[in-house]
């Protein structure tokens, strides 16, 4: 009944001998329509890019992606898997920049975006038959002949259809969302390609007063190394379960960290009193900037919050909600308002007077001068790290940046 096992087993010509027969008696589209009459297992292929060709991780992805609709056939599912090519977005912007020798978004807008989108069409579809032979090789069974494709006008309609419903069900508002924003394309990144530029390199740092009010010649003492978003600042966070040391220097008073009074002050301090930190919740100060301030809560004032560590800095965290994620998430949570004295394109408003126009991770030394010469800077050094650059702009630094989103609300 059964062919004898060989003693010796060709992997490659029995993979191939495999394909063939699944091809040949159109096994996939056989396994599927045995199961028409049962309940439908509703599979849509989040759709790879074809302007690129296919790598070791695209692998993975794919292998994992079949595993599921293979077992809802195998309990009586008809699980229909439907391809997709995603034709829009910042990869395919990328390499067509590359083709025509431009870069970012004035560069397009140059060049002229319908002329620019048609080149962006044309590039799309360039190497779906290399995914479709590796679609084949390691077995993904999909339906690539009746793919969906983004770019046409029914998925378009089709996303804002959804939309719409979400909308009409009050499950949807618009809100803003931190994410890493490459300035130069006018686009965010995902994590993902976050992780693929991080370059070490020297930032200066910067430890800054911030004059408690009411209390004479009394400053919190908070670190940054993104001195450019100091003049966003909104909020001062700090962990309820630290404490908390009142340290007299001179002729003045610090509060930082228990545990990091040391390393901040040095050896020559006294300390005046501990707090819990829970104490020094709603305590007011007057922020480094005075440009604007936000109009959507309250600001200048010592909020909580979990991401606080002594692991490095003050125990005090300069917050500027619209240039961080935990800022975001802590000041929404405690009625901070927002500032966001940066556009888009990385550069500072005009309202900000002394630094207008100037890309703001250029300007942070300006900045850290303009505060020396007003007393603020208890101290300043240039600190090594690691910070993320755009992978496919490889000079162009990133930023976190608060853009407007829908957001859609997961319970009415």
């Amino acid at each position: 009944m059964f062919k004898s096992v060989p003693q010796e087993i060709d992997f490659p010509a029995s993979e191939k001998a495999i394909l063939k027969f699944w091809k040949e008696n159109d096994i996939f589209q056989r396994s599927t329509q045995s199961r028409s009459a049962g309940e439908t297992f509703i599979f849509y292929e989040g759709p790879p890019t074809a302007n690129g060709t296919p790598h070791n991780g695209h692998v993975l992805t794919r292998v994992i992606k079949d595993v599921f609709p293979r077992y809802k056939t195998m309990r009586g599912y008809f699980a229909p898997r439907k391809a997709g090519w995603d034709t829009h977005g910042l990869p395919v912007e990328v390499e067509v920049e590359k083709e025509l020798g431009i870069h970012g978004k004035a560069d397009i807008e140059e060049y002229g975006v319908e002329a620019f989108t048609r080149k962006c069409i044309d590039s799309v579809f360039r190497y779906t038959d290399v995914w479709e032979e590796l679609t084949e090789r390691i077995a993904f069974w999909v339906d690539t002949e009746d793919a969906y494709v983004t770019f046409h006008k029914s998925y378009v309609e089709s996303v804002w259809w959804a939309l719409s419903e979400l909308f009409k069900k009050g499950l949807l508002y618009q809100g803003h969302k931190v994410v890493w924003w490459w300035p130069q394309g006018g686009t965010a990144l995902s994590s993902g390609e976050v992780g693929l530029g991080y370059k070490t390199i020297d930032d200066p740092s910067v430890t800054v007063r911030f004059p408690i009010k009411g209390e004479d010649k009394t400053s919190f003492l908070a670190w940054t190394t993104t001195p450019w978003t100091l003049p966003s600042n909104c909020a001062l966070t700090v962990n309820p379960r630290l404490d908390y040391v009142y340290a007299k220097q001179e002729d003045e008073t610090f509060v930082v960290a228990a545990a990091l009074a040391e390393t901040v002050l040095g050896e020559d301090f006294e300390i005046v009193k501990t707090v819990s930190g829970t104490d020094l919740l709603g305590m007011e100060y007057s922020g480094p900037f005075d440009y604007a301030t936000p109009d959507d809560g309250k600001f200048w004032v010592v909020i909580p919050g979990d991401f606080v560590t002594t692991s490095a800095g003050t125990g005090v965290v300069h917050t500027a909600p619209a240039f961080g994620e935990d800022d975001s998430r802590v000041a929404k949570k405690e009625g901070v308002g927002m500032l966001q004295l940066v556009g888009p394109n990385g550069c500072f408003l005009d309202s900000v007077t002394d630094f207008k126009g100037r890309f703001c991770k250029e300007a942070d030394r300006d900045i850290i001068r303009n505060m020396k010469e007003r007393g603020i800077v208890y101290r300043s050094e240039t600190v090594r790290h690691e910070y993320p650059f755009c992978w496919r702009a490889d000079d162009d630094p990133l930023i976190q940046y608060a853009r407007p989103a829908w957001v859609i609300r997961t319970t009415e």
